[in-house]
């Protein structure tokens, strides 16, 4: 590998409706997710001017809707590989239907997939499903990581993912936005909870204790639209970074993921 091979990636979705990440080397494309329908993860790939049938294999993170809605129309029109881990896959199975045997693929969490030019590391997150895990990709000396769903991040994780190129970190909610919102009660607490969702200023703090000097991008994804807006979680991750003498915009991008419309592809 040299550095004519990079690591090319898109947040072709990213929030409350449906999530998806596409990456590519030279060798293989994947998907982290498929949250969205076939058709619109279609629709999404043609605008990066790319396909589904190219594409190797989805790693799919937990069984939530907006997180595996796609997953088997994909398999079963595309013929791709589909990795989960087992509790995901059990939980999952009502929800995508069948897919053929030779196709489906345990990845345990806390574990790595060589795919050959790629790595697909696992991380147990804590999250009210199954047996929740996101991914980080290492090719080439880059890494892409992916954290949401998640009610807080520990230390091991925080070990497992620092310093990074590039982050899909959560800010799912403003709290007092959640607090005062439609939401009833019991899904607030959920949210709210250590098995929920990390607010603006969680995913602030999560992001000030792994980010390093090799960290140029950080996407912040996962917003919820009804106790969230594009704005105020930019704005919250903005300035408690800098009061923090973080570069932001400097050392480092801050950009804000969309749940409807695709990144450009970008290299790690």
């Amino acid at each position: 590998m040299t550095e004519q091979d990079p690591l090319r990636y898109s947040i072709l979705a990213s929030g409350s409706t449906g999530n998806v990440t596409y990456l590519e080397t030279d060798e293989h494309r994947i998907l982290i997710d498929a949250g969205l329908s076939g058709k619109r993860i279609e629709n999404l790939m043609a605008k990066i001017d790319r396909s589904l049938t190219d594409v190797d294999a989805i790693f799919v993170t937990h069984e939530h809707t907006d997180h595996c809605h796609g997953v088997g129309v994909l398999a079963r029109r595309y013929g791709m590989d589909i990795y989960a881990n087992q509790g995901t896959w059990d939980a999952m199975a009502s929800k995508i239907g069948k897919i053929p045997l030779e196709q489906k693929h345990i990845i345990a969490p806390n574990s790595v997939k060589d795919l050959g030019d790629i790595d697909v590391e696992s991380f147990a997150v804590s999250h009210d499903a199954a047996e929740p895990q996101f991914y980080q990709v290492h090719h080439n000396n880059k890494t892409f990581c992916i954290i949401t769903d998640t009610g807080y991040v520990s230390d091991r994780v925080e070990g497992t993912i620092r310093n990074a190129d590039a982050y899909l970190m959560e800010c799912n909610h403003d709290t007092e936005m959640l607090r005062m919102g439609p939401y009833s009660w019991p899904l607030k607490q959920r949210i709210l909870s250590d098995t929920g969702h990390l607010s603006n200023e969680e995913g602030a703090d999560a992001l000030m204790d792994v980010l390093g000097s090799r960290t140029k991008r950080i996407f912040l994804g996962h917003r919820s639209q009804h106790n969230n807006m594009r704005s105020l979680a930019h704005l919250t991750v903005a300035t408690i970074m800098e009061r923090h003498d973080f570069g932001v915009n400097h050392d480092f991008q801050l950009v804000d993921a969309e749940p409807d419309k695709p990144s450009k592809l970008l290299t790690v």
